[in-house]
């Protein structure tokens, strides 16, 4: 199984999930520790294949925590 590194595409996943998720960015503004809710759901929805560190670092920069 290859991790996917490529941005572009994590990038999306991370879009998708944040826009159909209004209520948890709220929380994940309110208590960083939120942000786990949100790289469970990239992880799953890339099948386990996403680099954790580079969603981590992309949620932060877009949800500004």
């Amino acid at each position: 199984m290859k991790q996917v590194t490529d941005l572009g595409a994590i990038e999306k996943v991370v879009d998708d999930i944040i826009a159909a998720n209004p209520d948890k960015v709220e929380q994940a503004k309110a208590k960083p520790a939120a942000l786990q809710w949100f790289v469970g759901q990239v992880m799953k929805s890339s099948g386990g294949k996403a680099n954790p560190k580079a969603v981590n670092e992309l949620l932060k920069s877009k949800l500004g925590v």
